[in-house]
């Protein structure tokens, strides 16, 4: 009975010869020992040029001066409003009254007020400025789109004094109808829109709402800058997942666009909302100042820390110097919280991580 026909290993040993022997990974690198007589292998470490040093040594020193500069505001502010601080002590924070000869004062009212101008501000420009990110990311052709960033940047450079010039002289006579109309139709809903003496015109004038709506234009460059940042690095892979799914372009903004920017777009608010609080000249000439707390935004009367600030700057002893201090403290320590709660939202987000196209 003749014998089997070999396999393929076998015709191959045959006609080749039998495989070398594996031999186990040596080295240091496969974590084997060396083979006697073979040179291990010489790790390379990057020399650092004095180039390098200096580049390193500058760009550092610049980064830390930032860090300087903000204690070192905050260090005078402290120092200076302590004698205020000292006289009233945690009151402060809650009295309404600006009255520094009797010691008593405190940001009370124009705190609150300088955040319903900045909410107000935030509800008029966060709608508009997504809306403009989004068409300028996703729809705009390439020539419209340069054009209106551009236009964009140009409103971030244009003084506040003009913002400030303009509502006072061209929008609030325009506007007084528009609040009038809010106070008789809505006001019945949402009390706090209800104007006492709705049938005189000069109720409705230097109101918060005013200061609100020239902030928010201010604003919205800020918001559709960033914004508009985020949305153009959405991945590429997803976008052309999403348009091969069958998507519309509307729903590749919905579900891809959109989500990835969550993260920017909500620290990007934070940071105009710590731009509305700090805004002053506009808010000073439009706004007429009144040391009360007002749940009414569409009445004359309010105030805010930096209009307050500007306004009384100029006639201060130096107790009143000292409570204008503290006042700019306070309005400091928010607007840096306001600004590390953004910063801290972005870093945590996808959108502020980096990402695989």
């Amino acid at each position: 009975m003749s014998a089997a026909a070999p396999g393929a290993g076998g015709l191959v040993d045959e006609v080749f010869g039998p495989p070398p022997p594996q031999l186990p990974p040596s080295g240091p690198a496969s974590g084997g020992a060396p083979v006697p007589g073979e040179q291990a292998p010489i790790p390379i470490i990057p020399g650092v040029s004095r180039g390098d040093r200096v580049f390193r040594a500058v760009f550092r020193s610049a980064g830390l001066s930032v860090f300087v500069i903000m204690g070192l505001i905050a260090l005078f502010l402290a120092t200076r409003g302590a004698q205020a601080l000292r006289a009233t002590g945690w009151s402060f924070l809650t009295e309404q009254r600006w009255q520094t000869a009797t010691h008593r004062f405190g940001v009370g009212a124009v705190l609150l007020d300088g955040i319903i101008i900045a909410l107000i501000a935030l509800v008029i420009a966060v709608p508009v400025a997504l809306c403009a990110a989004v068409y300028i990311a996703e729809y705009a052709p390439a020539g419209l789109r340069r054009l209106l960033i551009s236009l964009i940047d140009l409103m971030a450079a244009v003084p506040s004094i003009v913002y400030g010039l303009w509502g006072l002289i061209f929008l609030t006579p325009r506007v007084i109808g528009f609040e009038a109309w809010l106070s008789s139709h809505l006001g019945g809903v949402l009390p706090f829109l209800k104007v006492r003496n709705e049938q005189v015109a000069a109720s409705f004038t230097q109101s918060a709402f005013i200061a609100g709506v020239v902030v928010a234009l201010m604003v919205i460059p800020i918001i559709c800058s960033l914004s508009r940042e985020v949305f153009s690095q959405a991945p590429t892979g997803e976008r052309e997942g999403a348009y091969a799914l069958g998507s519309t372009r509307w729903g590749m903004v919905r579900t891809v666009v959109l989500p990835f920017g969550k993260g920017g777009v909500i620290g990007a608010v934070m940071l105009g909302f710590g731009r509305a609080m700090g805004e002053t000249i506009a808010v000073a000439l439009i706004i007429s100042p009144v040391f009360a707390i007002s749940t009414h935004p569409l009445q004359a009367g309010g105030n805010s820390i930096s209009a307050l600030i500007a306004l009384r700057y100029g006639e201060s002893d130096k107790l009143a110097l000292s409570a204008l201090m503290a006042a700019g403290l306070v309005l400091f320590l928010i607007t840096l919280l306001v600004n590390m709660a953004a910063a801290a939202v972005i870093s945590r987000s996808r959108s502020g991580a980096a990402t695989n196209e």
